[in-house]
């Protein structure tokens, strides 16, 4: 045997734990070694093309090492024959399909195995009169689902009624948006009126039931187109549900939509154009969660689900002006859904109220077994408990510079008020950045077939900014790179969960890049709501500058909504709402809707 790399491939599985796949491979001749010689490295059969030291000189530049020429000559003389065949798995005699479901060997935890979370489950809705019925249909339209589940659950609404609302307005109003990439109307409508014949046979499931809802277009249903709003997907039909919608069924909630995503979930350009804010129309949705946010904005639909990796449900939530909830990541399930990372991917609702975004949360929650990093977890809200005594931790130096605007600090101010206490604290300046090599890495792995075979040329989107560029130079990323990557993200999660112990939340501006990425890949919770207005002299853009795609400016200036962020201690969103919905009493802008929608 003459190599060790032959050795760990050939071993018994008692030995070295092979897989069934590998030992299942015929063995094929090997050149006579002296008995008891270990198997080394170095010495297998060259593969792959010849390289030179002028290409480990020029491969430098993208590793951003330096070797001396003695080095170079050594590391190409014996490249093929003890790294290249490292690739065999991808293009080797042995080449082995990852099939999309299976999920890397490595989980991230954001708890980092210590207990966290409360001890048990217990939710209070808001109590209060409900006022009757409005006669204008907008009205409707514009209710939140605790108060549309009131009408509903006493009857004084039916399903089939508020659905064909949604319908009619979907119909007339979003041709404006594009946040609409599948209507589902007659699943619909056979959904609400099982859900009004339920209702009326007093068997009535809950809050969510016979609500309509839209769903980003990256959770599969059954039968359902599920295109990831991407070209090469456009005919991808699934056969199972994810585990999301069958949980949205079992509430009895009614899917009235797929809603838009930037392909492959980054920004907000799909296969049919890209999806417009509503209180802006001259400008992207933002993303990736575009037609989850505009549509909830525009009163579309009651509630929509979307997703996050790298900030997908803050930015359109800030921007559309809607409450996105991003929950702690392990809470939801994300079997059926589009994979981008595994370890940073998450879903959670855009509503227009916090309370409503934990009524969806309270039916979405929970392990399932087609994801290996959901988790138990429980959940305790109480929408009319005090807030008074609570330490809300904020960064003094980010409220002074961009991206934070008065709001922001408004916002702090409004946190006094309330009776909570502002707690400075501060970060370490560390290389946050970093972690988003985790981030290329996964999602170019996700997406190496796409990759590899060019299907990634079908996009629309061909920037320097947007997945096939990256998906394509994440190719050069460094191994070791990604390992101290990770290294330094449980090193993060260790100072965040100090600094957590201190306080019992985070405002934040929404879109501050640090904690953005910060918290994406430690896991904790976040949640976005509208706290006020401000005005912009030109439209805002998730993509980078770029003279053949001009934005739009505006003379006066426009008004659009802007929000605060809120970031949560693990598994803890229910404390996340209540100071939420405080908050969202004291603004006292959630109902605002946007011009030429109502």
């Amino acid at each position: 045997m003459s190599s060790r790399r032959r050795f760990l491939a050939r071993a018994p599985a008692g030995l070295i734990g092979a897989t069934a796949l590998a030992s299942a491979q015929p063995p094929s001749a090997a050149p006579t070694a002296t008995p008891g010689a270990p198997p080394t490295f170095g010495t297998a059969p060259p593969v792959g093309p010849e390289i030179t030291p002028t290409t480990i000189a020029e491969a430098e530049k993208l590793m951003r090492v330096s070797f001396s020429e003695t080095e170079r000559q050594m590391i190409a003389a014996n490249w093929r024959n003890s790294l290249a065949g490292l690739a065999d798995r991808r293009d080797g005699p042995r080449r082995i399909a990852l099939p999309e479901t299976l999920a890397p060997a490595t989980q991230w935890d954001p708890a980092l195995g210590r207990s966290v979370g409360p001890a048990r489950n217990r939710f209070v809705r808001s109590a209060g009169p409900v006022p009757a019925l409005p006669a204008d249909e907008a009205d409707i339209a514009f209710a939140p689902v605790s108060l549309l589940s009131r009408w509903i659950e006493t009857r004084a609404l039916t399903s089939e009624r508020l659905t064909r609302i949604y319908l009619s307005r979907i119909e007339r109003l979003d041709g404006r948006l594009r946040s609409v990439i599948t209507l589902t109307a007659d699943h619909a409508l056979a959904q609400a009126r099982q859900a009004d014949r339920e209702i009326a046979a007093g068997r009535y499931r809950g809050p969510l039931h016979g609500m309509p809802y839209g769903v980003k277009d990256l959770l599969d249903t059954a039968g359902i187109p599920t295109t990831y709003g991407a070209e090469p997907f456009r005919q991808r039909v699934p056969q199972r549900d994810a585990a999301v919608v069958k949980r949205l069924n079992a509430a009895g909630a009614v899917m009235l939509a797929k809603l838009s995503l930037g392909a492959l979930a980054m920004n907000d350009v799909w296969f049919g154009g890209q999806t417009m804010n509503p209180w802006l129309p001259e400008e992207g949705a933002s993303g990736s969660s575009a037609g989850s946010g505009a549509a909830t904005a525009a009163g579309l639909v009651a509630f929509a689900i979307g997703s996050e990796t790298g900030g997908s449900i803050i930015s359109p939530s800030m921007r559309c002006g809607v409450t996105g909830l991003r929950p702690t990541f392990g809470r939801v399930p994300r079997t059926g859904a589009m994979t981008l990372c595994w370890s940073l991917d998450k879903l959670g609702p855009m509503t227009r109220s916090v309370e409503d975004a934990m009524l969806v949360l309270q039916a979405i929650s929970g392990p399932d077994t087609g994801d290996v990093s959901s988790r138990p977890s429980k959940l305790q809200f109480d929408a009319r408990a005090s807030v008074k005594g609570l330490r809300v931790g904020y960064v003094p130096g980010w409220l002074d510079e961009a991206p934070a605007i008065d709001i922001d600090r408004q916002a702090l101010d409004m946190v006094r008020r309330l009776g909570m206490q502002p707690v400075p604290i501060q970060l370490p300046a560390w290389p946050y950045d970093s972690l988003n090599l985790i981030l290329f890495a996964e999602a170019a792995a996700a997406f190496e077939e796409l990759t590899l075979s060019h299907g990634v040329d079908q996009l629309r989107m061909q920037t320097p900014d947007s997945w096939p560029n990256f998906f394509r130079m994440s190719r050069f990323l460094s191994a070791v790179d990604f390992v101290q990557a990770d290294r330094l993200r449980r090193r993060v999660a260790q100072e965040m969960a100090r600094l957590m112990s201190e306080v019992d939340l985070l405002l934040v501006p929404s879109l501050r890049e640090e904690m953005l990425t910060i918290t994406n890949h430690t896991g904790h919770p976040s949640l976005t709501l509208r706290t006020g207005f401000t005005s912009v002299s030109e439209a805002r853009s998730d993509w980078a500058p770029d003279a053949a795609r001009p934005v739009a400016k505006f003379s006066p200036p426009r008004r659009v909504p802007h929000g605060v962020t809120l970031i949560g201690r693990l598994f803890d969103e229910g404390l996340l709402a209540q100071v939420g919905l405080a908050m969202e009493k004291a603004a006292g802008v959630s109902a605002e809707r946007p011009p030429g929608f109502f």
